[in-house]
């Protein structure tokens, strides 16, 4: 893979009837910011998160997106999509995201970061969109990017080269974890031995998994 960083996205907080937290914020409208920023192992240096229940910690410290998926978006909903405007904090160029194997490393910057898990579209991201059907509408694409662990804290800004130096046996991707979480049960056991995958998302595929037999 030979890609490299887009923009980096942060937001702040913005209060909406749609957002997720119990004050009413997110921090889903995410916007391009100038430099390098820290990527810490808790997250993006100014960057709000609301429910932290269901958003945010170490699994989920950095959301990346696709820049060719944005525009597909851009082309279905006739309106732009430009970065940040899936709420990620990467927005990455010539990078397969939603094909990268989960425990995939990247070097971006001086940041080392690991791939983790799909993202699963909510209500805050639909009512940001305004798309009441969104949830079943990019749940039916299946390109949700990719959630990132911070394994060494860096900065990381526009243009950086997205650096494979790692990349798991198991050829279990993003895409592949998403399809049997939603589409395709049928896929579910691959997921069992994937020791990367956030031990949240392991218990619900045992579950799944002991619930077909």
């Amino acid at each position: 893979m030979t890609g490299r960083v887009a923009s980096v996205n942060v937001g702040a907080a913005t209060v909406a009837e749609w957002a997720g937290d119990a004050s009413g914020r997110s921090g889903i409208d995410k916007r391009p910011v100038d430099g390098p920023v820290l990527f810490r192992v808790d997250g993006v240096t100014g960057d709000f998160i609301g429910e932290r229940a269901v958003h945010g910690g170490p699994d989920q410290a950095v959301y990346a997106y696709a820049e060719e998926d944005a525009a597909w978006w851009a082309g279905e909903l006739g309106r732009p999509v430009g970065p940040g405007g899936l709420g990620e904090n990467l927005t990455t160029s010539g990078v397969d995201v939603t094909g990268a194997v989960i425990g995939e490393q990247w070097l971006i910057g001086s940041a080392l970061l690991e791939v983790t898990k799909p993202r699963t579209p909510c209500r805050t991201f639909a009512g940001f969109w305004g798309l009441p059907d969104l949830i079943k509408r990019f749940t039916v694409r299946a390109l949700p990017g990719a959630y990132l662990r911070v394994l060494r804290a860096g900065e990381v800004g526009a243009g950086d080269p997205v650096q494979v130096v790692e990349r798991p046996a198991h050829g279990v991707t993003v895409g592949e974890v998403f399809r049997a979480l939603n589409l395709e049960p049928e896929l579910l056991p691959r997921l069992l031995d994937v020791a990367e995958l956030p031990e949240k998302t392991r218990e619900k595929v045992r579950r799944r998994v002991a619930g077909r037999a």
